[in-house]
Formats: C-alpha cells, structure tokens, sequence
C-alpha cells in the first residue's frame, strides 16, 4: 500500500515533493477546488429554477410531494428519515432560495481554496436536501453521484482547519474510495451501453448520438458529420474508456497515470460534443485520484507545489481522522455490495441509490439511443380559433431546437432542467408528463416562473386565447446550406390540444391534483 506522509520523511532536493511514494495534498486541493465549482454551479442552478419549478406555485410543488410522502410512510419524521432534507422543516419559496443561496457562497469559499469537513459535510446535506425533494427535475444520475463524491470529499479535510494545505495528509483511504468511485461509474456506464443496444455493440450508435442526445451544443452538428469510420472509432474510444480503463485505476503508477488520464480525455470529448449538464466535469473529480503529488507538480502552478511541500514539512497524523476514514471505508464497502452486484447482472439498473442517504450507488447514462431525435414545442395564438389555420407562436426553448436557423447553444456545465424533462416526454404520452398541463395553465395566464423557464414567451403583454403542444421530428441540416439552417423539421402531430382557460377538463383535472385552488 502506498503511503501517505512520505512527503514529510523523503522530500525532493528543491521542492520537497517525494522521490518515491505518492503523496496526494496537491491531489485533494485540485478535487476540492473543482468540487467547489460543481457545487456552485448546481446551487445556481438552483436560484434561477427551483421556485418556479418546485416552489409554492411551481409546477411540482415540493409541498404537495413532502404531504404525499408523509401520508405514504406514516409520519414526516418517518419521511425525513427516508428522504433527509431541511424541507421538512419548511419548504416556502424564500427557504428555497435561502439554502440556494447559502449553498452557493459556501461553495464559493470552497472555490476561493478554503474547506474543511464541517463546511463540506453542510454543503453535501444541503445539495441532498434538494435532491429529495426536487422530485423529477432532481432525478438525473449526477445529482446522486454528487451526492456521493460530497460525501466522500468530506473525509479528505480536517474537521475544523479551512487551510488550502493543513498539516494533516489526506487519509489514503479516502483516495482509494474515490478511485472505487470512478471505478463503477464508468464501469456502470459500459456495461448498459453493452447490453442496452445493438447499435452500441456494432459500432454505429455515433450515426445517431450527436443529433439524439439531449441538448446539443454548438460543435454536436460537427461531429454527427464526421466520417463514419471516425464516428466508429469513437465507439471503440468509448470501450476503452468506460470497460478497461477502470479495472487499471487501482494498479501502479504508470498504468493508474494512463487510466486517468483516457478517461479524462474521454470527458472532455463529451463536454465538447454536448450539453450534459455538469455530469462530465463531475466525472473527472474522483479521477483526479489517479494522480499523485509527483502528477501535479509538473503541471500546477511553482507557487502552489512550494506551499504543499511547506504543509508536508509541518505535518501531523492525525489519528481521528486516519481512524474516520477507515470507519467511512468499512462503510463504503457494505453498501457498495448492492452497487457491485448491479454492475455484473442482466438485468442492471442504472442511476439508482440504495440507500436513504445517497452514499453508494448504479451510475449509467444512454443505455439505449434513439435513431431520431423528437421535440415537443408549446404555441400559444391570441386568435379565438384552435385550428391550424390559426396564427400559432412558438415558446422557444433556452437549449432544445425550435427555431431551424438558431444555432445550438453552450449550455452545460448548466442545466435547463424544463429543456431536459421535455426531451425525456418528446418520447413519452403525456400521461407520463401530466406536469405539462400545469405548464399550460400558466402559460394560458402568462406566469412570470414559467414564462422564465423559456427564453422568451411569444405574449408578453396579452394573454393567449390557446396553448397547445405539437410533436416535430428534428434533423442535424449539412453545413453551408443556402438557407443557413441548422436543423431541417417534419411535424409529426399533436402532443397536446389546444387548451384555453376556461377548459373545464383542464380546470378539473388541475384541481384535483391540487395544482390550483
């Protein structure tokens, strides 16, 4: 087993930095300062979306599901203890936006280089507290595997020393969970692509990928022409980096330096090609712990290698915290039976946690690819017909296509979470989405946090008379074409009809839901 504090016995002629066995000061201060920046960037998320999205008048009132998931397991205090979060104790749109708010300064603090385990056992309660109660918008498999790496991040920092560099070492054994944490992520995600479709197993899943995925962003057209040979080549970088990279994340050095950094690449690739939210930056975290003290050296800044190696030569063990992390390794490897075993069966699940607080869990993203890429756009027409001959205006999306010569945008590491539940139900009935008809209520009277969630409403100043949602199939348009478009479109029919607001079907149905009063 590599050591720890060997910084301290056997430093380097001019930097203190060791000959022989790793370190990882440098390690946690890079995983932290990037943790940080996720943090800050999901509670931003949070300050812009959450209250119209699961606030008092939001379309999935966080209320209504706590009261549904109180009455469901017999108390609040039985639904706190299946579903932690300070929104039992209040979930009124300002406490909303206070935890929204103070997650993001202190993932600030983090950012500017200052953590410890206190702040960042805070920071993981209060990200957990949205995840329990954000319902559907809060169900995508990077919100748990933040969940998971907070956790874990609180074991690498002292309990009350805020230092960029304390004396205390980070206890190795945090290192290597962060390392299983990569490991049955991409292991995961290999194996449901393996076995979810044929067109991953063949090799020409990249035809459609580009084009299909979620939100593509401004280079998604690129790729999605390149050649197929590239495009089938890319497929086998994929296996390299997701079904024999992470068996080598816990060899030697050499072989573990070459691991992380392929699956790094690999991110960066997919960053490149898409807009999946902060889910890839998040996946380089625990593949930082590939890397050692002897890594990070050559490429950080001279100035922060001297003040590790000034850390190193003032260290202490600290028995509590060497004794935590065992406890917290004992822990992991429990829970981790469950996780493991889901990664070797047929019939695996992915993006599943299985236990109350998130600690262990499936990870996987696009088992299966769509071959056609579908889209749901909301008009509204001021006119009092609901035909089609009626003048209809789109409600233009901030990230899925509607216009055929805008330009994808850059979205992530950001999320639209309304853009990304509404890629999810172009694929659906909307009776898996009765949501939908919230959204269209409130559209029909020009609410302000609906109406924020696009980017722009077609009625500023009147009502419309109608809303309705019709499906369109989209399609990636070649570069250079005389009109200048980015995407060619075929309407493929109506996803929801026209509503008004007097629709007594609508009002009822509403109201039952306990939507409106």
């Amino acid at each position: 087993m590599e050591v720890i504090n060997q910084m301290d016995s056997k430093p380097n002629s001019t930097l203190g930095l060791p000959d022989v066995m790793p370190t990882y000061r440098l390690t946690r201060f890079v995983i932290l300062r990037l943790l940080g920046a996720i943090y800050a960037i999901a509670f931003l998320i949070a300050i812009n979306q959450i209250v119209p999205l699961i606030g008092a008048n939001g379309l999935l009132p966080a209320s209504i599901y706590l009261k549904q998931a109180s009455a469901a397991l017999g108390s609040a205090g039985a639904g706190f203890v299946r579903l932690p979060s300070v929104f039992w104790f209040g979930c009124s749109d300002a406490t909303l936006l206070t935890v929204a708010w103070a997650g993001f300064v202190l993932s600030c603090v983090i950012v500017a280089g200052y953590a410890n385990a206190l702040l960042l056992a805070v920071l993981w309660f209060l990200y957990m507290s949205f995840v329990h109660v954000g319902q559907e918008w809060y169900g995508y498999g990077w919100e748990i595997q933040l969940t998971e790496t907070g956790f874990l991040a609180i074991f690498l920092c002292p309990l009350l020393d805020l230092r960029p560099f304390p004396k205390y070492a980070p206890p190795f054994a945090i290192i290597v969970l962060f390392r299983w944490l990569i490991c049955r992520i991409m292991l995961g995600a290999g194996m449901i692509k393996y076995r979810g479709d044929e067109i991953w197993r063949n090799g020409t899943v990249l035809y459609y990928h580009f084009e299909t995925q979620p939100i593509p962003g401004p280079l998604s057209r690129w790729f999605h022409f390149l050649p197929r040979s590239v495009l089938r080549t890319g497929v086998w970088f994929n296996w390299l980096a997701e079904l024999v990279a992470p068996w080598f994340v816990f060899w030697p050095r050499l072989a573990r330096h070459i691991a992380g950094v392929v699956i790094i690449l690999f991110q960066f690739n997919i960053i490149l090609s898409g807009n999946l939210s902060f889910l890839n930056w998040l996946t380089i975290i625990p593949a930082l712990a590939c890397f050692d003290d002897g890594f990070w050296s050559k490429v950080l800044p001279k100035k922060l290698v001297i003040k590790a190696a000034a850390a190193a030569s003032n260290a202490e063990e600290s028995k509590q915290m060497l004794t935590t992390a065992w406890i917290v390794t004992a822990l992991v490897a429990i829970l981790s039976i469950q996780p493991a075993l889901n990664i070797l069966s047929p019939g695996q699940i992915m993006n599943t946690s299985f236990d109350p607080l998130d600690l262990v869990n499936t990870y996987g993203a696009f088992g299966t690819v769509g071959q056609e890429r579908l889209n749901v756009v909301f008009e509204g027409t001021m006119d009092r017909d609901s035909s089609d001959k009626a003048n209809w205006k789109p409600y233009i999306y901030k990230g899925l296509p509607v216009l055929l010569d805008k330009q994808p945008p850059q979205i992530a590491p950001y999320q639209l979470r309304l853009d990304w539940q509404m890629w999810f139900a172009s694929m659906a009935s909307p009776n898996e989405y009765p949501w939908t008809l919230n959204l269209v209520w409130k559209l029909l009277h020009n609410d302000p946090g609906a109406v924020s969630l696009f980017a722009s409403s077609p009625f500023p100043k009147k009502r419309p008379q109608f809303i309705r949602a019709v499906l369109y199939r989209y399609t990636f348009v070649k570069p250079n074409n005389p009109q200048g478009f980015w995407w060619g479109r075929k309407r493929i029919g109506i996803w929801l009809p026209p509503m008004s607001a007097k629709d007594t079907r609508l009002i009822r149905y509403l109201k039952s839901a306990g939507w409106i009063r």
